[in-house]
């Protein structure tokens, strides 16, 4: 940015009457190439139409779509010490949350409700993975803990959407920490015979991988998500061998029994109603063969 992009450039469009078009009206699939108009992305939940690829979707707009007529109670954001560790890499830690803050108009990276999916009453915890990337921090790790005693008190299932590269480094061991706290959170739950569901979304990596995004009693995942600890290149260093095609993708897993099924964001929210009244023994639907399955595989874990 310099004097003639600042100052130069306003004064001359205002002249002569135009306006800036804003740079993210088109999005471009990473896969095609193809651009699509952000209405009509938005409009398909964030799912390119003509490839099928699913893109990041918002947290509140994840949460709109999931619960009946896009009603729910939303849960608190716990308050933490903010930049306990007073870091500082290329910018302040403090000025990170600001404006992570201000792009998402979120107090951190976790939104959580209490709604109805098709019926069904169920807690619902949302990563927003462009807070810091979804991280995992002190905040983040308090709401997860506070939505498992919200849905072990109203006796009703939780479903986890994780979205993360891992823990948050601002944060250090103190974010490390997060990963027991919301284990025994998962553990109160499942304890109270609630079940736990988990949709893993791209990318999920790292210490959420480590902990909670892998504890669910069925794991569902969107299609070709990136999932598991280690990044692909890390892990070839590493062993300095070459990973199979498709590593660490959703159809991978399933492949290798790491995921139970992998569904279209079109058809989740119905899924999960169907497998959790299943499990919490309420009136369901007609089940297919797929979802019959992943009940089969939960009961028998």
């Amino acid at each position: 940015m310099n004097w003639i992009t600042n100052y130069v450039r306003p004064r001359i469009n205002s002249m002569l009457g135009r306006r800036e078009v804003p740079e993210n009206l088109w999005i471009k699939c990473p896969e095609t190439g193809e651009m699509v108009f952000h209405k009509d992305l938005e409009g398909n939940k964030w799912v390119i139409p003509a490839s099928g690829y699913h893109m990041k979707m918002p947290a509140k707009a994840r949460l709109a779509d999931l619960f009946d007529n896009g009603e729910y109670e939303s849960l608190p954001q716990p308050k933490v010490a903010q930049d306990p560790l007073k870091f500082r890499d290329s910018k302040k830690y403090s000025d990170r949350l600001r404006d992570s803050r201000l792009k998402t108009e979120q107090e951190d990276t976790i939104l959580a409700g209490l709604g109805k999916v098709q019926g069904l009453k169920l807690v619902a915890v949302v990563h927003e993975f462009n807070f810091i990337g979804g991280s995992l921090g002190m905040a983040a790790g308090e709401a997860i803990v506070k939505a498992f005693e919200r849905a072990t008190s109203e006796k009703c299932p939780l479903v986890m959407f994780p979205a993360s590269g891992g823990a948050r480094m601002q944060e250090g061991i103190l974010s490390l920490m997060q990963l027991p706290r919301t284990t025994v959170a998962v553990d109160l739950l499942k304890e109270s015979g609630q079940p736990y569901v988990v949709v893993l979304t791209n990318p999920t990596t790292g210490g959420v991988t480590a902990s909670y995004a892998m504890l669910g009693d069925i794991h569902l995942a969107e299609p070709g998500a990136e999932i598991g600890f280690a990044g692909k290149r890390v892990i070839e260093q590493t062993l300095r061998e070459k990973l199979p095609e498709g590593f660490q993708t959703s159809e991978y897993l399933l492949e290798h029994g790491m995921v139970d099924m992998v569904v279209k964001r079109h058809d989740i929210p119905e899924t999960l109603a169907r497998i959790l009244k299943i499990l919490t023994k309420k009136p369901v639907s007609a089940v297919n063969d797929v979802t019959r399955g992943a009940i089969a595989l939960a009961a028998s874990a």
